[in-house]
């Protein structure tokens, strides 16, 4: 197939573009996620990642380039929902693991089917917010990526990343869950001086529109 993939420069190889499409490398050839294509590339499968099924290809999409994922990274995934991006993460963390937490009975079961076909992509249903509940089954971290639809989203990431002992966080802020009558750009303000509060240095900070209304991904680090 006559495309040309050209790996993006903050992603250890892990992340690729052609044109505006993002890719990654699949962690388990042969299987679809969500009905993605998947062109083969060098004897290499590909699974396009549309960013207006995933908050993280979205915030790729608009520019940004802090994303501390590696090939050999922990990564514990707070909302992974049916593993849409989880499955994602879990290409770009191909030598690592990815603990996908959700909540949710009926998207945990989905969860579960993604994840069989993929070693490194672990299912725990549970609740982000008492990470004492599968302390111990996850050992350590050295990424938390949270996509939670509630309030105290900041202190939810926090939280984990204390627990697991994680030098980085990305926040997929939802505006809406914490204060549907509040501004938007006033939820993303208190949410970082929240991060700041809580020991975190911020790295970036970027909206997610168009792809997602009232969301912001704060990227950040352990102090």
């Amino acid at each position: 197939m006559d495309v040309d993939m050209q790996s993006l420069e903050f992603s250890d190889g892990t992340v690729f573009s052609e044109g505006r499409r993002l890719y990654t490398v699949s962690a388990a050839p042969g299987h679809r996620v969500y009905g993605e294509r998947t062109p083969v590339v060098d004897g290499r499968e590909y699974r396009e990642w549309n960013p207006n099924r995933s908050k993280l290809a979205a915030y790729i999409s608009n520019g940004g380039r802090t994303v501390p994922i590696r090939r050999g990274s922990s990564v514990l995934y707070l909302g992974a929902s049916s593993g849409t991006t989880a499955s994602h993460v879990s290409d770009m963390a191909a030598d690592g693991k990815v603990y996908c937490v959700e909540f949710a009975p009926r998207m945990f079961r989905e969860l579960v089917g993604n994840c069989s076909p993929r070693p490194n992509m672990i299912p725990i249903l549970a609740d982000a917010t008492d990470p004492s509940g599968y302390r111990f089954l996850v050992g350590s971290a050295d990424v938390v990526y949270e996509d939670v639809a509630q309030k105290n989203q900041a202190d939810i990431l926090a939280d984990n990343m204390e627990a697991f002992g994680a030098e980085y966080g990305m926040v997929a802020v939802k505006a809406r869950s914490e204060d549907v009558a509040e501004a938007p750009k006033a939820v993303f303000r208190r949410a970082k001086e929240r991060l700041k509060e809580r020991g975190m240095e911020i790295l970036d900070a970027r909206s997610l529109e168009p792809f997602e209304d009232s969301h912001e991904m704060i990227v950040v680090k352990r102090r």
